[in-house]
């Protein structure tokens, strides 16, 4: 590696490359971050979705396969968010950092500083970063409104360079990355790296299946890649399909029908009790959400896992960003990740170069 890509990043994660690798739900498995840690850059298990039990196997495994650090991402609301984060301070030889969206209180956060796991938040508006910044956050990674999944509506080049000036922690960029190319031009606005999460999705070591993949390498009007508040009742940039199309044509009752369905699919999955639902809900309803988005909460990992996980891609969501609109091929993550450094460091040393040329009409 040139010293143009030793950054904040890589010395804060113990990473060859200022690349990370996001925790997709469904889709960043051990087999996926350790293809990323071998390949040099840093991923993150996608916690999230993961029982307890999973991500005690997730962790082993991608201990067992690879010496690099890794990361594990999670959300305070799932049912199992406490012993993730005792699983995550068991393991902090070796997790090195942890990500969430809606995240954890200065308290927990405090516990992950002194067991040396750095704070990690995504956010998507410049007043979250400030915020998590305020509650301790080491890094934040700043995800546009081109990013797939759960996304604002700032466009990456106008919401990057407003976190950049705000906070003085390093700044991940996400949100329509793809190659060498948008990794030299993060780290030219200043950023300390760049996040992926559909590009990973789409290489040979994704577990999504070749069904579901090909809907995302046949996807080629980023139009059809769009955000849409149907599925949870928050923005979720998703590429089009007849299922999405029918949740949002078929009025509230069809909504509540689905999101009862998979309420009571992710209460069995997860093992949270009727209890615990019931608790969620009465809090929801105290911080003033409605009560129609409390029960929709459960359909975004239950409609993922049909398409990500069970191979049916025409009856769940597809959630991407519009990257995938210019991605056309499924390559292993070394080659991928070799392949954006080489074209970073060109795309750096021509910048240099230029910079360094006399004015045009001056003496040579």
């Amino acid at each position: 590696m040139t010293a143009r890509l030793s950054t904040p990043l890589t010395a804060a994660l113990g990473c060859r490359y200022p690349i990370v690798q996001t925790a997709m739900g469904w889709v960043a498995d051990s087999t996926l971050v350790s293809a990323t840690t071998h390949a040099g850059a840093f991923g993150f298990l996608a916690a999230a979705t993961m029982s307890t039990d999973t991500l005690r196997r997730e962790i082993a495994a991608v201990r067992a396969a690879t010496d690099g650090r890794f990361g594990v991402n999670f959300h305070m609301f799932q049912p199992n968010a406490r012993e993730v984060i005792e699983l995550v301070l068991d393991n902090a030889d070796r997790v090195r950092a942890v990500s969430y969206g809606r995240g954890p209180d200065a308290k927990t956060i405090g516990r992950f500083k002194d067991a040396g796991v750095l704070c990690m938040p995504t956010v998507g508006a410049l007043k979250h970063a400030t915020k998590a910044v305020e509650l301790g956050a080491d890094i934040v990674t700043v995800q546009g409104g081109e990013g797939g999944g759960h996304t604002g509506s700032v466009p990456t080049t106008l919401l990057l360079p407003q976190v950049l000036d705000a906070v003085k922690v390093p700044v991940v960029a996400a949100g329509g990355f793809h190659n060498g190319r948008g990794l030299a031009g993060a780290l030219a606005f200043g950023a300390a790296g760049i996040a992926m999460g559909t590009r990973f999705l789409m290489t040979a070591e994704s577990p999504v299946p070749r069904e579901t993949l090909a809907r995302y390498v046949a996807i080629r009007d980023p139009a059809k890649i769009r955000a849409s508040t149907a599925v949870d009742g928050m923005p979720q940039r998703m590429i089009d399909n007849p299922f999405l199309l029918r949740l949002e044509n078929g009025g509230l009752l069809r909504r509540l029908s689905v999101a009862l369905a998979s309420a009571w699919h992710w209460r069995a999955q997860t093992g949270m009790s009727v209890a615990h639902m019931l608790r969620t809900f009465f809090a929801a309803m105290r911080e003033g959400d409605a009560a129609i988005q409390t029960m929709m909460a459960a359909n975004a990992p239950v409609l993922i896992q049909r398409a990500m996980v069970e191979g049916r891609p025409d009856e769940g969501v597809l959630p991407s960003g519009q990257v995938a609109a210019v991605l056309d091929s499924l390559p292993p993550v070394a080659e991928l990740i070799a392949a954006i450094v080489a074209e970073a460091e060109t795309r750096l040393a021509a910048v240099s170069t230029l910079s360094a040329a006399p004015p045009q009409g001056a003496a040579a």
